[in-house]
């Protein structure tokens, strides 16, 4: 039986950080926030005279420059539609661009296997997505290991419990014992199984992109997944301007079916693009516009991303940063885009750069998801779990990051006026000298009035003592664990189960077990 999800006022949506998140939060399966809508203004760095420079200086960019598309197909697609084709460079007309780009919807439904756990994505809405590729975990005593298949299954399930994500994404850390060319069928089942959220698909070759296809087909109808969005892949511009076979081969598996991508450069800020933010945001927004306008190639109307992920690098060594000043300034650049294309758009939320759940990392992550909030991003993808530059998935970051979003959440819900009136008579109703803990308005309102997290200790040093000094990272797995203990598998139906099952055990007498 599934878990039920919480039927979700407006009025309760304002108040999601109250009794329904620490409900939630405490580890009971059975709330899941509705899509949130920012009742906050977005907020723009610079004038629409700045925005419009760096749009005209993008389309200038592949008119003169171009972008490569290696791909036959898709050269044979850009030649039919009129551009400029020499070999693999693709020069593209700024009117045929722009005629691509206004196809996109602005918003569309993201449908999950439970109707009611179903999202909508653009305008005015964001969701919130847990991270998406770790090699490696922190574990739940604090180790530093590979990932195995029991800890997606273990993130997959602790996506489904927390009240403000939105979708299990898929690869939240790699199985890594389980041979490459097979790992993406197991991947997909642990996202199927453990939640009834939305997920992500496979992108990292033709044929398992179509496995992901035939796994949602099972579980949604095929007749289904060929017209409505079940799932979000991402596809990375190969920075500076290739898109390569690979994503191009996903890009035509999902546009054609009617699946949302999210075409995003993988840019290192310094490195793949000039040592300049705003030159790089002109770059990235180039090579993210030429990949949107081929999904219209393929199937115009299809719903896709605007995105970006865009880190600085850190000029002394080489690595990648996370929450730098830069990249939170580029976000709100990206954003200003993206209202001007009228695109849904994704960034990344708590993406940092620092090895523990520590001081660092909330400083990051603070830097990042606020200019996210702000800049009115729709689809904020690694907004739990995210450590080391995306190396490592820790199962105390992920618990603590969940938190957190329920106060992101409430935050961009913006300030209710609702109970205004009450407040104002219980000042009366007090008077001077007097306290408010007994008046009707409290006692009515103490619940849902404040954000009042679960991991963060706010007690007095010798009640913290007494409870054993835990520091923040402790407290956020053992909040982990206990989430886990309280698990209820929201269950599929036994045909479609087994309809997963036999798919699965059908491609893996096929598949090798190791890359040729």
């Amino acid at each position: 039986m599934n878990a039920p999800a919480v039927e979700v006022s407006e009025h309760t949506n304002r108040r999601a950080g109250g009794r329904l998140g620490r409900k939630a939060l405490r580890g009971a399966p059975v709330a899941s926030f509705p899509t949130l809508v920012r009742k906050i203004p977005v907020y723009q760095m610079v004038p629409d005279e700045a925005v419009e420079l760096i749009h005209q200086e993008s389309l200038s960019i592949l008119e003169e420059v171009g972008c490569e598309f290696r791909d036959d197909e898709a050269i044979a697609m850009w030649k039919a539609a009129g551009a400029d084709v020499w070999e693999t460079r693709v020069r593209i007309d700024r009117a045929l661009l722009m005629e691509l780009i206004s196809k996109v919807p602005s918003e569309f439904t993201l449908n999950a296997r439970n109707p009611q756990r179903s999202v909508h994505v653009g305008g005015n809405n964001s969701i919130f997505v847990p991270m998406y590729g770790a090699p490696y975990v922190r574990d739940l005593d604090n180790n530093r290991r590979y990932g195995t298949l029991a800890d997606l299954n273990n993130f997959h399930k602790l996506a489904y419990m927390a009240p403000a994500l939105h979708s299990s994404s898929s690869i939240i850390c790699e199985p890594m014992e389980i041979p490459v060319p097979k790992r993406h069928l197991h991947i997909i089942h642990s996202a199927l199984k453990h939640s009834d959220k939305p997920f992500m698909g496979i992108v990292t070759s033709r044929d398992r992109a179509e496995d992901t296809m035939a796994m949602a087909g099972i579980v949604f109808g095929e007749d289904y997944v060929r017209d409505n969005p079940v799932l979000v892949a991402i596809t990375n511009c190969n920075s500076p301007l290739v898109w390569d076979a690979t994503m191009l081969d996903a890009m035509k598996v999902y546009a054609r079916h009617n699946q949302p991508l999210i075409l995003a450069p993988f840019a290192l800020c310094g490195a793949s693009t000039s040592a300049s933010a705003v030159g790089a945001v002109a770059q990235v927004n180039a090579e993210a516009l030429a990949g949107v306008a081929f999904t219209q190639l393929l199937r115009p109307g299809s719903p896709q991303i605007y995105g970006q992920f865009m880190v600085t690098v850190d000029m002394k060594t080489g690595a990648p940063m996370g929450g730098t000043p830069e990249a939170a300034q580029m976000m709100y650049l990206m954003g200003a885009l993206a209202r001007k294309y009228r695109l849904p758009w994704r960034t990344s939320g708590f993406h940092v750069g620092s090895k523990l759940n520590d001081a660092q990392a909330g400083y990051e992550a603070n830097m990042l998801m606020h200019a996210a909030i702000l800049a009115g991003a729709n689809y904020i993808w690694h907004s739990a779990g995210w450590l080391e530059a995306g190396l490592t998935c820790g199962y105390s970051k992920f618990a603590t990051d969940c938190e957190q979003l329920v106060g992101w959440y409430k935050y961009a819900g913006g300030l209710p006026f609702d109970d205004f009136k009450e407040a104002m008579a219980a000042i009366r109703e007090v008077g001077p000298q007097g306290h408010f803990l007994g008046t009707q308005h409290t006692l009515e309102h103490f619940e849902s009035a404040f954000f009042i997290p679960s991991i963060m200790d706010f007690n007095s040093f010798e009640q913290w003592k007494a409870e054993g000094a835990k520091d923040h990272d402790t407290r956020g797995r053992e909040k982990a664990r206990n989430m886990l203990a309280d698990y209820e598998e929201p269950k599929l139906d036994e045909g479609i189960a087994d309809g997963l099952k036999d798919l699965i055990a059908r491609r893996e007498e096929k598949l090798p077990d190791s890359v040729s």
